[in-house]
């Protein structure tokens, strides 16, 4: 892999959509780079500290939310000239997203009093009363025609659907939750799931005409729902759950085929290979290793660490590291907190809260556990290749991890002081952008070999 040297952020870094442009906040300034060259293409000023950043579909339009001002200001990539500012007064905004056709901003206020619907191309404003939340309750289709919104009022949550052509309300029907924490439309359009709050598990399925096609609780008593994912091929449903569980359904009969759990100890007949982190001493047996001048210089760079890392393929059975959350305090550290599909919908990778440093990579295809990753430090975050079957993790360590069917491998970052602390892959796959605490960069991801030449026992003495 080769990394970009380290550049100064002070907030949001994210990828164009199409890949091309990188977009970084710089206090009051947002900075327009080619992911390629990582030239500055363009340099906007707006009139706060930048404290969030969307790109629109299309890659040629911009939003930054000032939360603090409060308002919005969005930029043109091709009009370098045009701008636009979005400014509710007394309501505030909380929350701004665009609507699929990248020609339309959708603004929460605070407090959720209304949601607007503001138009790029004239005047035109569209407002819906009572939103349940301001950054999640709304979901747009596939094909971007139609958005489900979440509204309340009289005590009761609803749905409401409208078209993103005419932005007229199409209809709306309430649901059977008591607090509605979220909603997400199908991959094929055909479905929208609805989940209540973790106070009481329940996982809704309607069609959009208001017809509730099914209804999931696993148990009564306890915490519920704490995460849900469809799979890319539509196929799956993935919820998972406070009581440590991964449960999956079917689309096809709304019925669960998976209930997969997250022991504390694994045990035999296992044939998941489990991967974990220990330290290398740099005082090793060098005479069969060519070093190259960059690794010399990367090390050069950093002389502090006098170690680097690498997996080491466990036995079982074996006691995973976790905590038990204190019994006395709200929003317990437990449960299914990070869940994400692979691209070809064949692997999901889940954490379990109360056993933060621990990742589990699961087979749906043949119901069984592929792979779990156990690392130094605490997972911070675990994002897929979207081009291929390839996890990267990073700890908030000076390392990226990664794993493939063929096995798993850590990548030293030979940048002086740089920790990982989030990561996000361009949509190509071709690029990974990793974020320190004021800092970034970009590494070039190779393609996967059909035969991983990055296998942990090439890690092992």
């Amino acid at each position: 892999m080769e990394f970009t040297e380290s550049y100064k952020q002070t907030g949001p870094c994210c990828f164009s959509p199409n890949a091309r442009f990188i977009a970084v906040a710089v206090d009051y300034r947002l900075v327009i780079r080619e992911t390629l060259s990582f030239k500055v293409v363009q340099l906007f000023s707006c009139l706060d500290k930048i404290s969030y950043i969307e790109w629109a579909l299309d890659s040629e339009y911009i939003l930054c939310g000032l939360y603090k001002k409060p308002m919005i200001q969005a930029w043109s990539l091709t009009q370098p000239e045009w701008t636009c500012k979005i400014d509710e007064g007394p309501a505030g905004i909380a929350y701004a997203r665009w609507s699929p056709d990248s020609r339309h901003i959708l603004t929460t206020s605070d407090f959720q009093l209304r949601l607007i619907v503001w138009s790029l191309l004239n005047t035109a404003c569209v407002h819906l009363q009572c939103p349940k939340h301001a950054s999640k309750g709304v979901s747009f289709t596939r094909d971007g025609k139609f958005a489900a919104i979440c509204t309340r009022r009289d005590c009761k949550d609803y749905i409401n659907l409208l078209s993103c052509q005419t932005w007229e309300n199409m209809g709306n029907f309430s649901v059977d939750t008591q607090d509605l924490a979220d909603i997400e439309w199908s991959p094929d359009d055909s479905a929208i799931v609805i989940w209540d709050s973790p106070l009481e598990y329940k996982v809704l399925i309607y069609s959009p005409d208001g017809r509730c096609l099914f209804k999931y609780q696993a148990y009564e008593s306890g915490l519920g729902v704490k995460s849900v994912s469809w799979s890319p091929c539509g196929q799956f449903l993935a919820v998972g759950s406070y009581d440590q569980m991964l449960r999956v359904l079917s689309h096809l009969t709304w019925k669960t085929f998976a209930e997969l759990m997250h022991p504390y100890t694994v045990r035999g007949p296992c044939c998941a290979a489990v991967f974990k982190e220990v330290d290398e001493p740099l005082q090793l047996d060098m005479s069969e290793l060519c070093l190259s001048d960059d690794f010399s210089q990367g090390n050069d760079d950093s002389p502090e660490e006098p170690f680097r890392v690498r997996y080491e393929v466990m036995e079982v059975p074996i006691n995973l590291p976790f905590q038990k959350p204190p019994a006395e305090k709200p929003n317990p550290k437990q449960g299914i907190g990070i869940l994400s599909w692979s691209n070809d919908s064949q692997y999901i990778c889940t954490r379990n809260d109360s056993m933060p440093t621990v990742l589990w990579i699961w087979d749906i295809r043949h119901l069984e556990l592929a792979a779990i990753l156990v690392q130094k430090d605490p997972i911070r975050a675990a994002a897929w290749d979207p081009t291929c079957t390839r996890l990267v993790v990073c700890t908030g360590s000076t390392h990226l991890y990664m794993w493939t069917p063929s096995g798993a491998y850590c990548v030293h970052v030979p940048l002086p002081q740089f920790t990982i602390t989030d990561l996000k892959w361009n949509s190509d796959g071709s690029c990974l952008l990793l974020k320190d605490k004021e800092s970034f960069c970009c590494a070039a991801v190779p393609l996967l070999p059909e035969s991983s030449e990055y296998s942990s026992d090439d890690y092992k003495e």
